[in-house]
């Protein structure tokens, strides 16, 4: 079936009522469904549903008077129809491909809508990086809309970054046609402090109409989180606990409970509606970051709702939290989100509610995927060279660049120690006594080095730190130059020439994430658009990722999906201790702090 233009709802209403009248015939119709009703909460058998231009004209029990010759007929026989899955905040970056390669790899899943916020590539090449991110996004068969990235850098004063967003920036993105509001608020202090910047960003979408995302990453409830609140973030997705959930809620913000490659953080929050009874209205499932492998091997919002419904919500209400509520939280409620006359004919056809089998997946009108295999095109940008080239290390790096002298005279010393917590974005700030050996402190134990590589203005500078609980043993490293936000290169390891030689590495190959063990490569997967992205096929990024991990379980790593553990290490708005081009960044207070706590004895 030839694809329409897609109308708005106001151009496309004389050809929805005649064929909901039955004076025109419909493009497409599926027959003899369960009709998921997510404005209702209710499964109603026997219902038929009729498109034209892309979107739904009439749902009803007979849809007999909207067939004509040329109508194309789905049989659903008897299975649920289910409104396409939406993920309200997702970053298309973390699954290390480009926009059109990310549809691709999550339209099987059922995925028909995205609000994508491209902070990662704004961090690299600023607004002109978003603006390719959007552009890509418009082209897609399925619906991915854009949130303006608001803090580039996260942390200001905390981190350097290759490019700055501005409130101008934000203000020139509200006009743009893809974007649906600002990307998630994560400068909480600032907010908190009523810094001019972060309120100019926020009253510019709000003066736009447009939503403001969230992020209040601090288990303080007090007057901080209220100071939050007050300054217009509409959502939020650092939950962790039931309580983080209620009070958001409390507040007019929507609770996002999110479930990404390694952020389990819907089983302690949803109890807020499975066992204390809050309106599950205001409640919405999201991704936030999933890489690529899997997407590809287990699933996108598909395996988001499996979970939920496994930690023993209702079926329905958790998928309202993936549909309606998202759409309505957005303000596309009348657009997508529900089967429903007017809006985005994006539908699932599933045979199981609870299992969720993805069967037949359909988007705007048209049958995009069959049984996990995707039937259209994904279109892709023509991204420019200098996109293609951003990792400037400014030298060759040598294991004495990986060197931490220890205070003079020294022969134990106490150092602080990024403490890595299995399946969440926290980390701990821990402590380990060290030896001094020729002068150099050394890791031992459970306690790796880290050391971020300066790479967006090729100085040769690194930074140089301690980290826990990736279970590294042998001579070792692994780089990355996906480092969020500030997205330099990190580097983990128990060997310092390994350390150089994975650094060097993605040097050379403009960016991705390597891993040598004894000096020799074990995996590599290059991420040449941004040192973020590939633009490969999204079954070809997974394998490579699937390598990875493999390679990092030879080294002695037993954590879940410990990669992404590793690149959030420089997210200097999240506590409690991380790593950044200033030095080791203490999260709670918000300053610069010393390794060295003190010489010991």
């Amino acid at each position: 079936m030839e694809r329409h233009p897609l109308k708005s709802w106001a151009e496309a209403a004389p050809r929805l009522v005649a064929v909901a009248a039955g004076r025109e015939p419909a493009d497409l119709v599926v027959r003899g469904g369960i009709w998921v009703n997510v404005h209702s909460r209710e499964l109603l058998p026997d219902h038929d549903i009729a498109i034209a231009e892309g979107r739904i004209a009439y749902v009803g029990s007979d849809a007999g008077h909207c067939i004509g010759p040329e109508t194309q007929v789905i049989e659903a026989a008897g299975r649920y129809m289910l409104p396409g899955l939406c993920d309200a905040h997702m970053h298309v970056e973390s699954g290390m491909l480009t926009p059109a390669e990310f549809a691709r790899a999550v339209i099987p899943h059922g995925t028909t809508s995205m609000f994508a916020d491209p902070h990662e590539i704004a961090n690299v090449l600023g607004l002109e990086g978003v603006r390719l991110m959007h552009d890509e996004a418009l082209l897609q068969p399925v619906n991915i809309f854009t949130q303006m990235p608001s803090c580039a850098p996260s942390a200001p004063g905390l981190e350097t970054t290759g490019f700055e967003i501005t409130p101008e920036d934000v203000a020139e993105a509200m006009s743009w046609p893809g974007i649906v509001g600002l990307g998630e608020m994560m400068n909480f202090p600032g907010v908190v402090a009523g810094d001019p910047k972060m309120l100019a960003e926020i009253a510019a979408t709000q003066v736009a109409g447009k939503t403001v995302g969230g992020h209040y990453a601090s288990p303080d409830l007090g007057p901080a989180f209220h100071a939050y609140a007050a300054g217009g973030p509409a959502d939020d997705h650092e939950g962790t606990r039931e309580e983080d959930a209620v009070a958001r809620v409390r507040q007019g913000m929507r609770a996002m409970l999110r479930l990404g490659s390694a952020w389990y953080d819907v089983k302690a929050q949803i109890t807020a509606v499975t066992e204390k009874g809050l309106d599950p209205r205001n409640f919405i499932l999201c991704t936030d970051d999933c890489h690529s492998g899997t997407l590809v091997n287990e699933g996108h919002m598909n395996r988001v709702l499996r979970h939920a419904i496994d930690c023993g919500c209702d079926p329905l209400v958790a998928l309202q939290m993936a549909t309606v509520n998202t759409a309505a939280h957005f303000g596309l409620e009348r657009e997508l989100g529900s089967i429903a006359p007017g809006r985005r004919a994006d539908i699932i056809l599933s045979s199981d509610l609870r299992a969720l089998p993805i069967e037949t997946v359909i988007a705007r009108g048209l049958v995009v995927a069959e049984n996990g295999k995707i039937m259209v095109d994904c279109p892709h940008l023509d991204w420019p060279a200098h996109a293609r080239a951003t990792v400037h290390l400014g030298k060759t790096l040598a294991a004495s660049d990986f060197e931490i002298p220890a205070p003079a005279g020294a022969n134990h010393v106490r150092a602080r120690v990024i403490g890595v917590v299995e399946n969440q974005a926290p980390t701990k700030a821990l402590s380990a006594d060290l030896p001094v050996i020729d002068g150099l402190v050394e890791a031992e134990g459970e306690v790796c080095q880290i050391a971020l590589v300066e790479r967006h203005r090729g100085t040769g500078m690194v930074v140089n730190a301690f980290v826990q609980g990736f279970g590294y043993e042998g001579p070792m490293a692994m780089a990355s130059t996906v480092a969020h936000d500030s997205h330099h290169m990190i580097v983990v390891g128990t060997d310092r020439e390994n350390m150089a030689l994975a650094a060097n590495r993605l040097g050379a190959v403009g960016g991705g994430v390597a891993l040598f063990a004894g000096g020799e490569e074990k995996a590599l997967v290059e991420l040449p658009i941004a040192g973020l992205m590939s633009d490969d096929l999204a079954e070809k990024v997974a394998a490579k990722v699937e390598a990875l991990g493999h390679a990092m379980q030879e080294a002695g790593c037993r954590l879940n999906n410990a990669y992404m553990q590793h690149s959030l290490l420089a997210l200097v708005v999240i506590p409690e201790l991380r790593i950044s081009d200033k030095g080791l960044v203490d999260v709670t207070r918000f300053e610069v702090t010393e390794l060295i706590e003190k010489v010991l004895e």
